[in-house]
């Protein structure tokens, strides 16, 4: 069981990985912004506040890669991280858009009832 948490922790983090790539450096692109319903020019104004978000979302992933292939503490590691991109995800569905509860929350939710079921197989 513990093979198959770190599998879905590491998925968690490439998946936010990939958000914090787009946040980055492909925000500007029309396809990205107006699939969260942005206008060029609202998409232009909050460029820089999406480019740190996706800074955030690059220390998310690191923390979670941290807690998937770390020796020591790694249940606190990973279920603190987890609990950010449930939250995190759960916050994005009511100010965003609601496909962010199946884009982050969802897994993060499933790699945390694994962590969860790895945690207690282990005791």
């Amino acid at each position: 069981m513990q093979i198959v948490a770190t599998i879905t922790v590491t998925f968690v983090a490439f998946v936010h990985i990939l958000i914090s790539i787009v946040e980055m450096f492909f925000w500007k692109n029309p396809v990205v912004y107006q699939r969260l319903g942005f206008t060029a020019d609202v998409a232009s104004q909050v460029a820089p506040i999406v480019k740190n978000a996706g800074l955030y979302n690059g220390f998310i992933a690191a923390g979670l890669i941290w807690g998937a292939f770390t020796k020591s503490d790694f249940l606190s590691i990973r279920v603190f991280f987890l609990v950010c991109v449930v939250i995190a995800g759960i916050f994005g569905a009511l100010t965003l858009k609601r496909t962010t509860l199946v884009l982050q929350t969802l897994p993060a939710s499933i790699a945390l009832v694994f962590v969860c079921i790895a945690a207690n197989s282990i005791r």
